[in-house]
């Protein structure tokens, strides 16, 4: 079985897997302290979506980790549909919550000028938040086409 970037078990699905995490994490952090984020469900929401990310790669981060220390294949195709199941599931969450926050953020920028208007919103806070989340959720789906396509390759 050929062997691509982001495959579990290898050293680019685990730095993949980190990378998610810390930029999950990372979202997480700056929208939780900017002021003012609970005034948007949509933030809230983006905390949750991001707090599901880091704990789903996190695991299988540890996944790979212990692979590679054991030197184990993780290409079951038991082991690999369940990755791809929670990938997707964590996917389309976090694509959710990243568009309705910067929806939200359009609104309060640009269409509103809220941000202009109440100096307590850290509108510049938020941004960076979303964009990292945006991050986050391309690397997910990185990770989740190469894991789809190598369990579509098993059967």
């Amino acid at each position: 079985m050929k062997r691509c970037f982001g495959t579990p078990g290898i050293a680019s699905g685990l730095v993949l897997r980190i990378f998610q995490c810390l930029f999950a994490s990372a979202s997480i952090a700056v929208m939780a302290s900017s002021s003012g984020f609970s005034s948007a469900t949509s933030f809230c929401y983006l905390i949750a979506a991001m707090g599901l990310q880091v704990l789903w790669s996190f695991g299988l981060a540890c996944l790979d980790i212990h692979a590679l220390r054991v030197k184990k294949d993780l290409q079951s195709q038991i082991l690999l549909s369940l990755v791809v199941v929670g990938d997707w599931v964590t996917a389309i969450l976090a694509l959710a919550a990243s568009s309705s926050s910067a929806g939200v953020m359009v609104l309060l920028e640009r269409d509103t000028k809220y941000c202009k208007l109440d100096p307590l919103l850290s509108c510049n806070m938020f941004q960076i938040s979303i964009a990292f989340a945006f991050i986050a959720w391309f690397l997910l789906a990185i990770s989740s086409h190469t894991v789809f396509w190598l369990l579509a390759s098993l059967s």
